[in-house]
Formats: C-alpha cells, structure tokens, sequence
C-alpha cells in the first residue's frame, strides 16, 4: 500500500451539522460505554459525506474529539482504509479497478479514458465534475472491467460506455448502474444454456420434487 497523507491545503474548521451530530450518537449508543469507540468508523464516514467526499484533518480531530480518542488514533483510521479520501474529490468521484482481472479485460483502456477526460489521477478536473483515483479489486471480478462512480458500480465497461457514462454525468444525467451489456448482474451472457427444461421445476401432486 502506497503512503496516504493528508492533503496540504486544509480548511481552517470543521464542526457537524446537527441532524450528522445526532445521527453520530446514535451510532455511539449502539455500543457498550467501554466499547463506544468502535463507532470511528461509520463517524469518519458520515464526516466524509459532509465534507464533500472527503476527510479533512479538522473532521478528523473532530471525531476524536466526539469518541474521546487520542486523534493520532482517529488519523491511523482514516490512513489505513482507501474508502476515506483524505485530498478533495471532484462531484463524481470514479475508482477504477486496476486489479488483474480488470486489467486483462481493458482496465488499460479505461485509464485513457480518465486521463483524456478528466486530468491526472488523484486530481480534481477544472470544473470540480470528477476526479479519479485506481484502486484494488472492488469484488466485481466477473463484471470486469468496472469502476465505481460515488456509490454505484458499472461494469461490463469499453472504452465507448465509460465515455458515454462520463459524458451523461456531465450533463447531469444519471446512468443506468451495473452491466453496460446484455446480461442480468453477474449471470452469463446471453440466454440460458442448461436446466432449461422446465419439467424439473415442476411439483408432483404430493408436494414433493
């Protein structure tokens, strides 16, 4: 894993909207008094979502402040899981896989995409529409090559889809999430080719199989 560090231009404050501070007890309150802590995790996150999409060095302090943690306890948190982005992101934010799987079936070409759209990796585009980051295996193997756009997965990609998709939110439009090709989630493509008799799903009179 690659070094993470916080970004050098921070904002000067960071304090929790509210209805974030009462949803952040909430979570707290699931846990037992020695054992609160162990809501860091889903805090740093709703904190991230507030931010913008990412974790400044103020909404960390904050959490720690919140679970009365030592901060540089909060900081490991936040530096060890790739879903806290600890740098600005753009308003749709694209992780695309570069694992094996997705490398063979044109994760390549993808990044070309990316980088003719979008700018370098790790940047935001001009217009703070996008950034883009690779990551590791995102667990949609059979659906290579993918990326994760904010909270939705696409899949089944070319290089002509993922301009398509870039190009509809641009306009502020929403693709369609999951494949991009005719298949249903991660079945084969095409039509079924075995148990197609329907007989075997038929029931006999006394119930049984």
């Amino acid at each position: 894993m690659s070094v993470r560090r916080l970004a050098e231009k921070q904002p000067s404050s960071f304090a929790f909207t509210p209805d974030n501070l009462a949803w952040a007890r909430a979570q707290i309150a699931k846990y037992p008094e020695w054992r609160q802590q162990s809501a860091v995790i889903p805090i740093l996150w709703r904190a991230q979502q507030q931010a913008g999409g990412w974790l400044p060095q103020k909404a960390i302090e904050a959490v720690a402040d919140l679970l009365d943690m030592a901060k540089i306890r909060v900081l490991e948190v936040a530096t060890f899981y790739t879903m806290f982005n600890l740098a600005p992101v753009g308003r749709f934010h694209v992780q695309l896989c570069g694992t094996t799987p997705c490398m063979l079936r044109g994760a390549e070409d993808l990044k070309k995409v990316c980088r003719r759209m979008i700018g370098h990796d790790n940047a935001v585009s001009a217009d703070g529409t996008f950034s883009w980051v690779e990551v590791e295996c995102l667990g949609a193997c059979v659906n290579a090559p993918m990326a994760q756009i904010n909270a939705d997965y696409y899949e089944d990609l070319t290089p002509e889809s993922f301009t398509r998709i870039l190009n509809d939110f641009s306009l502020s439009r929403t693709p369609k999430p999951g494949p991009q090709i005719d298949r249903q989630y991660s079945a084969p493509v095409g039509e079924p080719t075995t148990l197609t008799d329907l007989s075997l799903y038929q029931t006999s009179k006394s119930g049984r199989g």
